[in-house]
């Protein structure tokens, strides 16, 4: 509940940060800003107003200038897509507007949502203008795989592309449960957030990828990276994986304990030597039986 809390606190100051932007391109007549963000093929992308509505503010949000999404003054009527816009569904029941901040989210991203989308809020205390440069990449057939699956006590890596600038916050989440962030210089992971993984979760702050160490089946699930920057988008990637047990015919290893060379070595010298008393010992008799035999042939010999 404290971390949830904490989270929560920290998109807010986000938030607070981006409305300031706002404001000071703003201060109380017509403004303008501009933001850019990239995201990749299947990616949620959340463009965020900076206001929270108060009954008082007319939003609309224009792709490349045609309405997809709206938010009157009371609230009484609000629309996505093909409902703002007869004459497209572009986007195919992939928008979500919220009603709170009037902050619009595309879901699964294709290339063709590329573009400028326009923010035009009017209330009684003036309007403003806010336009986001959405670039989407395409990605290879290979990459568009959403889902891995490794073999159980393999470690498995999850690159999802978010390479992190200084003021970003990641956080990564399994099922919806957050077991992973870096803030500024701070890393935290695993017994923190979730003690499931036990020390098994390895997170690299210049890439953003994620590695389960030692991985189980209790792993398997879907597992998302939400990116938070201080111009007022989030960014939120996933990807399903999928742990499997070994099957009959699987390929086994078996790994025999490491041995002590020198203790080898000295084991080796004591048979060596162990044999050498033996051969000495078998020497020995052989030369005591051929004395006793000639000594006793001699008397016989000797005259009477």
């Amino acid at each position: 509940m404290d971390e949830n809390l904490h989270i929560l606190q920290e998109k807010q100051l986000l938030f607070i940060l981006a409305t300031l932007l706002c404001c000071l391109h703003d201060n109380g007549g017509v403004g303008s800003d501009r933001v850019s963000v990239s995201v990749t093929e299947g990616d949620s992308v959340t463009l965020y107003s900076g206001v929270k509505t108060n009954q008082q503010e007319n939003i609309v949000w224009y792709f490349n200038d045609v309405r997809i999404a709206q938010i009157n003054q009371d609230l009484n009527k609000s629309c996505t897509d093909v409902q703002c816009n007869e004459n497209t569904d572009k986007f195919r029941g992939r928008l979500k507007l919220d009603h709170q901040t009037g902050s619009l989210t595309i879901m699964n991203t294709r290339s063709t949502d590329a573009g400028n989308y326009h923010l035009e809020i009017v209330s009684s205390g003036g309007y403003s203008v806010k336009t986001f440069g959405v670039t989407v990449y395409d990605v290879s057939a290979a990459n568009q795989k959403e889902t891995k699956s490794v073999k159980e006590g393999e470690s498995v890596t999850l690159n999802l592309g978010g390479m992190k600038k200084p003021d970003d916050l990641m956080m990564y989440f399994f099922n919806d449960a957050l077991i992973a962030k870096v803030t500024g210089g701070q890393i935290c992971t695993d017994v923190q957030f979730d003690e499931r993984f036990s020390g098994r979760l390895k997170l690299d702050r210049q890439t953003g990828s994620l590695t389960i160490i030692d991985s189980r089946i209790t792993d398997s699930g879907v597992y998302k990276l939400e990116i938070i920057n201080i111009s007022s988008i989030t960014v939120t990637k996933g990807i399903t994986v999928t742990i499997t047990g070994m099957m009959v015919g699987d390929p086994v290893t078996l790994e025999t304990p490491a041995v002590d060379k020198v203790s080898v070595s000295i084991a080796v010298g004591f048979c060596v030597i162990f044999v050498l008393l033996l051969l000495v010992d078998h020497l020995f008799c052989r030369q005591q039986k051929t004395v006793t035999c000639d000594f006793n042939c001699g008397k016989e010999i000797l005259p009477i």
